[in-house]
């Protein structure tokens, strides 16, 4: 009979939760010598009689409290955290073989696409949920974020992004791509690519490149960005095994975080080979450079994957949560980038991707003075006559004797919200760039979060432009996104270019 025989449950898995944890990357591979003992240990601390002390220890390694207290209708107790932690381990190990980042050949086997997929899903949600500990996790230990740069940027990538370029493709705009190409932007160290060998920095921009200028082939959004109240969902949603529960996620679009990525690279180099600077912009500060981010940064992100993949509710003028009022308001900064219009025509006409990757893109800075105006009444305007207050903005529609308040955040602030559920948000303002003044005035789409802003210069001949984004992330977050031009009508593709905005330190 084993020592262990006489000793105390709780004596025991005290000693246990000790060898568990010694250290906090990684499985716990201090456990198995102990669980190996004999049949009465193995019985006290298996996964299958002790969920309750499995769980104790993913607290330990893994970020617990968002997935706890975010709402859903299935429940999270000790036995679910157990089923996230096997698999957790299992994907974590793999990631750290580095067995599955790289393609023999152009066509992968539904094998490896499943792995991949089961790779990306659970650090994409990692991610979302994560206050420190599970990025460590991922980088630390698994080494993820070396796993991700071979995925997207090496010539034998499983992405297929250099594969396809080497042949005049575009990469795929698949699943794998978006949540690839997010997780880079969450993981993004850019002094990693400022070295004097400047060859990860191009493999890194040339494809990002791509991504974020090439707007005929990776759209801003899933719905389209023109449908402000679209009728159904256009996507299909994905069923994810999280927390032993088959979850139901719409896939992220690859533009915003291929936008903020290869701006900030960009931005990095005094010089660059293909990027003219007028004046030096800011740029967008990655998450990982971002001091104290916890999960709530990224309630909208999660929101929004949940509501666009929700098939039992339609979309409605009811706000999902995919964006947090009161998150734009204020003084922003950025650039904003566009290409020779002949070579973007090229594009529209068919051109491989190698003309966009040799052409060169300008950077203007930019400064915008934003401020938010909120509708809390049961109310759909039709065409109306705005006027902006103090405390808001007053629109007249013409088949209504009363005109409608449109309250304004910083009324809101001060006064406190007005009952009933939020069905509408303005958003209007001004700013200036090299090219002159100008004025703003916009709509946040409900079903995901959507910014879309009209831009008109007050003097000259610069025109108006439409503006369209994604706020990604929330206290520390950036706008994400691209312009077109209004001449074009909005159902055929456009003259495009992207732009980022940070708020003003």
């Amino acid at each position: 009979m084993s020592v262990l025989a006489s000793i105390p449950q709780e004596v025991l898995e005290h000693v246990a939760f000790f060898a568990a944890t010694d250290n906090f990357l990684g499985p716990p591979h201090g456990l198995v010598a102990l669980l190996m003992v004999d049949r009465r240990t193995h019985a006290a601390l298996s996964m299958s009689t002790n969920p309750y002390f499995w769980s104790r220890i993913f607290a330990y390694k893994f970020d617990l409290p968002c997935s706890t207290h975010r709402p859903s209708e299935r429940s999270l107790g000790p036995s679910e955290i157990c089923e996230e932690f096997k698999l957790r381990c299992t994907l974590l190990q793999r990631i750290r073989r580095r067995t599955d980042c790289l393609a023999t050949s152009y066509t992968l086997s539904p094998t490896h696409r499943d792995a991949l997929r089961s790779i990306l899903w659970m650090a994409y949600l990692m991610m979302l949920e994560n206050n420190g500990k599970n990025d460590k996790q991922l980088r630390d230990y698994a080494g993820f974020d070396a796993w991700l740069k071979d995925f997207l940027f090496h010539p034998s990538g499983a992405s297929l992004a250099a594969w396809s370029v080497k042949v005049d493709l575009w990469p795929p705009n698949d699943e794998r791509s978006a949540l690839a190409l997010w997780l880079f932007w969450y993981m993004l160290k850019p002094d990693d690519y400022m070295t004097d060998d400047d060859t990860a920095f191009r493999e890194a921009s040339g494809i990002l490149k791509l991504f974020a200028l090439g707007a005929h082939q990776y759209p801003l959004c899933y719905p389209p960005w023109n449908e402000f109240a679209p009728p159904c969902r256009t996507r299909g949603a994905s069923a994810i095994k999280h927390f032993g529960h088959s979850l139901k996620m719409a896939p992220p679009a690859s533009a915003p975080p291929a936008i903020l990525a290869y701006l900030n690279l960009a931005n990095k180099l005094s010089v660059s080979w293909d990027t003219v600077h007028y004046m030096k912009p800011p740029c967008a500060t990655p998450p990982s450079l971002a001091p104290g981010l916890s999960c709530a940064e990224w309630e909208a992100e999660w929101n929004r994957g949940l509501h666009l993949a929700d098939t039992s509710k339609p979309f409605g003028t009811t706000y999902s949560g995919a964006f947090i009022p009161g998150s734009l308001e204020g003084v922003w900064e950025g650039l904003f980038t566009y290409t020779e219009f002949t070579a973007y025509a090229a594009l529209l006409s068919g051109a491989p991707p190698t003309v966009l990757q040799r052409s060169l893109v300008a950077h203007h800075p930019h400064l915008w003075k934003l401020r938010e105006h909120h509708l809390y009444a049961p109310d759909d305007p039709d065409a109306p006559e705005f006027s902006e207050q103090t405390d808001g903005i007053i629109f007249q529609e013409g088949s209504r004797a009363e005109p409608v308040l449109y309250q304004s955040w910083s009324s809101i602030k001060k006064n406190g919200r007005p009952p009933g559920k939020l069905i509408d948000v303005f958003v209007t303002g001004e700013g200036h760039s090299a090219w002159g003044q100008f004025n703003l005035i916009g709509r946040i789409r409900p079903c995901d979060g959507f910014i879309s802003m009209s831009k008109e210069y007050v003097d000259g001949d610069r025109g108006r432009w439409l503006y369209r984004s994604y706020m990604v992330g929330n206290a520390e977050g950036n706008l994400s996104g691209r312009w077109r031009d209004t001449l074009s009508p909005p159902d055929v593709l456009g003259y495009e270019g992207c732009f980022v905005m940070s708020r003003r330190k």
